[in-house]
């Protein structure tokens, strides 16, 4: 009963906790948003209870995950998923996977594979996907919704209704309006004070932007174009690469029982390939939006590296030293880009300095 009362409140009565009520003066999409994140941060909508989207997509860790897992595990306990859980700040910006004809290479998807088109298709899998949330189908998730003390206002916002799939587009659709929300998409970094002429970057940080952008090729990929839809700088081209990074003996998904295991027989995640159909892409991942990136570690597709400066060395010396295993996927290997960049540890260093200014939430601090 309290839940339900507090629910009259944040819906009918007001701003409160950071939810948008939905009073007249409120517009449909503010109340699918704080609906949304509702449904977001419902621990009672996997099997067993316990496991929600917030879980694995931590607000204070730049939306991804809470515990700096190199994997997420998973609503049963010892099952774990076989990558790293990606942010999902700016997701809604990604396209839809398609094959870019005259670069000649695939862009974007969702999730490391590409394998989802929306938001809101992307927003369903989870639920679904065995080593996550574990509910057997989409009856079990409606069902649990519609014991939600939310409920009665996701009908009010979406209408009644007896099938299951419609339901089910309900939630989803929620979900999806509350990635788009200004709490997961700010662009409230230094970077953007920057822009702004607002903010002015220490020297070190200087340095590390011109090296981003010329002798460490890391804009390349994680391009300083303006996105045509976001209107500012996404860090990220929403393509493919193979960086060679290392299998991970660490990820405990290697353990997890036979019928969980989602690499292939020899223990290597093929990344694209398989979704396209097409070997020459196996071992390639989308690469990621680098805003927030100082949040999220650990990093790469397998959450080999712990650390930016890891990473970042990585990529500097991978061709010209013995400090890195083989990559796991040998066949693909970008080389042109990375392996051999001639950076000093000082300009490493200037490189994570620089990367540490897309980190959002930097002009409510300043307040």
């Amino acid at each position: 009963m309290k839940q339900q009362a507090l629910l009259s409140i944040l819906f009918c009565g007001g701003i409160i906790g950071g939810f948008i009520s939905c009073n007249h003066s409120s517009s449909l999409q503010s109340r699918k948003e704080a609906l949304g994140k509702f449904i977001f941060q419902d621990t009672q909508l996997s099997e067993p209870a316990g496991q929600s989207c917030a879980t694995c997509h931590t607000a204070d860790k730049g939306f991804a995950d809470r515990d700096s897992r190199i994997v997420s595990e998973g609503a049963v306990r010892g099952l774990y998923s076989q990558r790293n859980s990606m942010t999902i700040c700016y997701s809604m910006y990604v396209p839809s996977l398609y094959f870019d004809e005259e670069e000649e290479t695939y862009v974007g998807g969702l999730f490391w594979d590409g394998r989802s088109p929306s938001l809101q298709h992307q927003a369903g899998e989870p639920f679904l996907n065995p080593v996550e949330m574990g509910n057997p189908d989409k009856e079990s998730v409606v069902n649990k919704v519609r014991r939600a003390s939310y409920y009665p206002e996701l009908v009010r916002l979406y209408g009644e209704t007896d099938n299951v799939d419609s339901l089910y587009a309900h939630i989803t659709d929620a979900l999806s309006i509350y990635q788009q929300s200004e709490e997961v998409n700010s662009f409230s970094s230094k970077y953007d004070a920057w822009e702004r002429g607002e903010y002015v970057f220490t020297e070190t940080e200087a340095r590390g932007m011109d090296l981003f952008e010329n002798k460490g090729m890391c804009a390349e990929c994680h391009i300083l174009d303006k996105d045509e839809r976001a209107g500012r700088v996404l860090f990220t081209d929403h393509t493919y690469d193979n960086l060679g990074i290392p299998r991970n003996p660490e990820n405990p998904h290697f353990r997890v029982p036979t019928d969980y295991f989602l690499l292939t027989p020899d223990s290597i995640d093929l990344g694209l390939g398989p979704i396209v159909g097409k070997e020459e892409e196996n071992g390639k991942f989308r690469v990621p939006t680098l805003r927030n990136i100082a949040l999220t570690a650990p990093y790469g597709h397998n959450g080999y590296f712990k650390t930016l400066e890891e990473i970042i060395h990585f990529y500097n010396v991978r061709d010209v030293s013995d400090e890195f295993p083989p990559a796991e996927c040998p066949a693909t290997v970008n080389r042109d880009e990375l392996g051999n960049l001639g950076l000093t540890p000082e300009e490493e260093a200037d490189l994570v300095a620089f990367i540490k200014t897309l980190t959002d939430d930097y002009e409510s601090i300043r307040k």
